[in-house]
């Protein structure tokens, strides 16, 4: 039985999203290495800068397993670039917030990072780049309102 053009697209963007994940994974673990972080540390880390969480809440805004960002979480406090605080809202969810020492190893990636950002902003025209931002978000909500995923 021959696919529908809607399963070629749904299986094109799937293919890509892979793709895409495996570039940026190689791209985040290249940035990151200098600063003594992994790709998975920074995503830890970077969920927290703004404001601490729950590692079920980092998971779920970064798409992973709460088992993992748990694991993470606990090399992060042993190296001391996170720790955990108490969470008022649940006592025994503590709250992962970045250290000082955290905080200086996001701001060592930050330079190359602003370097790839507009190199990529180059390459794409800004104005291509944020429609691209744009569909890819929409996309992530569409998946996640018909997986019934939705926080």
């Amino acid at each position: 039985m021959a696919e529908t053009p809607e399963q070629e697209l749904f299986s094109s963007a799937a293919i890509t999203s892979f793709r895409l994940n495996g570039q940026f994974l190689s791209i985040a673990e290249e940035l990151a290495a200098p600063a003594g972080l992994t790709a998975a540390w920074w995503q830890v880390l970077g969920a927290v800068l703004r404001e601490p969480l729950p590692v079920a809440g980092i998971a779920r805004a970064m798409g992973i397993t709460r088992q993992s960002v748990q694991r993470i979480a606990d090399l992060l406090v042993d190296k001391g670039m996170a720790e955990y605080r108490p969470n008022p809202a649940h006592r025994r969810a503590k709250l992962v917030a970045a250290t000082d020492s955290g905080r200086a190893a996001i701001a060592r990636i930050n330079p190359r990072h602003a370097v790839l950002a507009d190199r990529l902003a180059t390459e794409l025209g800004p104005d291509r780049l944020a429609e691209i931002v744009t569909a890819l978000t929409d996309l992530a909500a569409a998946l996640d309102a018909l997986t019934g995923n939705t926080d």
